[in-house]
């Protein structure tokens, strides 16, 4: 009899000899052995030809009667997906046997798809960090002589996903695992380990320069435009390098090395590859050491700031101040914030440290209007990952609110916030206009400089950046730039501030030759602390906006929430 049954069998010594499966209540199908030819018949039920592991077969082809049925049962048996149990029966001189067959493709199925969904990853289909680190493992027990993990990280991905949506970035991350899968060697392979992460296992015997040579081609590959959704997508990626057994002799150690590597050469120039070296290693000890000591200055408030006026070049009265922040670490020293505040956006410490920055601003808010007057714009720095944080803005608008005169705050985004358009414009700028609060485009010119996106949005402020301002009166060139620049903020209603104006001859140039009436720079003062301000210490005598209110307002604070 041949039979399918889906319950799991217990197997048990027989105590005649040989094995009997014993096996509870389940629900059996009796196929029967009709349609079978005789010889599979007699394979499939004979106990001499059972219980002495015969092999399975029918009759040849030209005499056999069952023809596909029959091929489907003896395949069945070979294929290992029918599980046959067979008991021997003597009855007096005859021995008869007693067959069960159980189809085990369910169970093979749905195994290889458990294996399938804990190795391999969904969108590309590619071996995921599991599979990866299986392969690393046995190739490292096997003591092989050479192979590299190349960490393969796509450049400024998340703008894709940004600007084209979702579907097209899923869309790339395919093509890409398909374009570089096409052309590996046999034994190579491409990992997803998440997001915009691959990696590379490549079996090189030829050292780093054999390494360097296969990823430079396959680099080269990811540079072509990828089309999608009727877009022609330029993207790159960076790429670190570690080598076994030189930078390590397991998966985790490689792994990591490949990946400062990868970050190393990304800080510097994306698009490129770098192989891991011990520069690398103790840069990120480094790294590790900063950011422990920044969350403790987080924790113990150790932030300062210090204040840059923005000036009317003509009266030289201040119109504005930008708050910029300083670090002040436990023995004392003074950090700019070129040393910290892009560790602190990565490492999602920058939205405690704005408020830190709104805190101490409010508190040294009266001495800021004797100063400069009440009616002084003051400037706060928001990281285009914070802009686009609409839980943070939220927060941060209200605790903006909250402080009485949120009109008088602007806020300065750089070209990088508001290329991510849609966030922005359609909730994070009603929320500040809501209260008041302006915007300013900070650094304008060297960024994403989008048009459209400048066209739908409604800035209140434009800031050029430095690099167009220095030495423009000798800068034929910049000044064609600076002066479409001009025309183009002032024709969007937009009040444009100079940035980085540290000479008499920059000054003299934008004074005779463009319209623009505010700058800021080292020219007019250096950025100032509450002290340096109080007591008055500039670069240059500056007049006041309009006269202080003195003492006639109560020191006002909002406490920061630090987490």
């Amino acid at each position: 009899m041949i039979a399918r049954s889906a319950t799991t069998i217990e197997e048990s010594p027989d105590s005649a000899g040989g094995q009997k499966l014993d096996y509870g209540p389940y629900a059996s199908e009796d196929l029967g052995t009709e349609g079978l030819c005789p010889g599979l018949v007699e394979c499939l039920t004979r106990p001499d030809r059972m219980l002495h592991s015969a092999p399975i077969g029918c009759d040849p082809p030209e005499t056999c009667a069952g023809g596909a049925l029959c091929d489907e049962a003896a395949a069945l048996v070979t294929a290992g997906e029918v599980l046959m149990a067979h008991t021997a029966i003597p009855v007096d001189s005859p021995a008869y046997a007693v067959s069960t067959m159980i189809d085990l493709a369910p169970q093979k199925r749905l195994e290889a798809e458990l294996f399938r969904r804990a190795h391999f990853d969904d969108l590309t289909g590619l071996p995921n960090r599991s599979y990866l680190q299986h392969a690393v493992a046995e190739l490292v027990d096997r003591d092989r002589a050479c192979f590299a993990l190349a960490f393969v990280d796509i450049d400024d991905f998340k703008h894709i996903n940004d600007y084209y949506g979702h579907a097209v970035g899923d869309q790339i991350l395919t093509k890409l695992a398909a374009r570089v899968s096409d052309v590996l060697p046999a034994g190579d392979l491409l990992a997803r380990i998440g997001g915009d992460e691959f990696v590379l296992l490549l079996q090189s015997e030829g050292g780093a320069g054999a390494v360097l040579k296969q990823v430079g081609r396959l680099l080269a590959r990811l540079k072509q435009p990828f089309f999608a959704e009727g877009y022609e997508i330029f993207t790159s990626a960076s790429i670190g390098i570690s080598l076994y057994p030189e930078h390590g002799n397991d998966y985790e150690t490689l792994r990591r090395h490949a990946d400062l590597a990868m970050y190393s050469i990304k800080g510097r120039h994306k698009g490129a590859i770098a192989v891991f070296d011990d520069d690398m290693r103790a840069a990120a000890n480094a790294r590790m050491e900063t950011e422990q000591r920044l969350r403790l200055a987080i924790r113990d408030r150790r932030f300062l700031c210090a204040y840059q006026p923005k000036v009317d070049i003509h009266t030289r009265a201040t119109v504005g101040l930008e708050v910029l922040l300083r670090w002040r670490d436990e023995g004392g020293f003074i950090h700019p914030p070129g040393d910290f505040i892009g560790l602190a956006v990565e490492l999602g410490m920058i939205n405690d440290i704005s408020r830190l920055v709104l805190d101490e601003t409010m508190t040294a808010l009266d001495d800021i209007d004797a100063v400069f007057g009440s009616g002084t714009t003051i400037s706060f720095n928001v990281a285009a990952k914070q802009a686009g944080d609409s839980a943070f803005m939220e927060t941060f608008v209200s605790d903006l609110a909250a402080t009485g005169c949120a009109e008088r705050f602007m806020l300065e985004l750089t070209e990088e916030a508001f290329f991510a358009r849609s966030e922005l414009q359609a909730t994070i700028l009603p929320m500040l206009r809501r209260i008041g609060t302006k915007v300013s485009i900070d650094d304008f010119g060297v960024g994403y400089s989008s048009l459209s996106a400048l066209a739908d949005l409604t800035a209140d402020e434009l800031k050029i950046d430095r690099s167009f301002i220095k030495d423009i009166h000798r800068r034929p060139r910049s000044q064609s730039i600076l002066k479409a620049i001009e025309s183009l903020g002032h024709a969007l209603g937009m009040n444009i501030i100079a940035e980085g104006l540290e000479t008499i001859e920059e000054l003299t140039y934008l004074s005779a030759a463009t319209q623009i009436r505010n700058a800021q720079g080292f020219f007019f003062s250096k950025p100032l602390s509450l002290d340096q301000m109080v007591s008055g210490k500039t670069m240059h005598a500056m007049s006041r906006s309009r006269p202080p209110l003195r003492d006639s307002m109560p020191s006002r604070s909002i406490r920061g929430r630090v987490g």
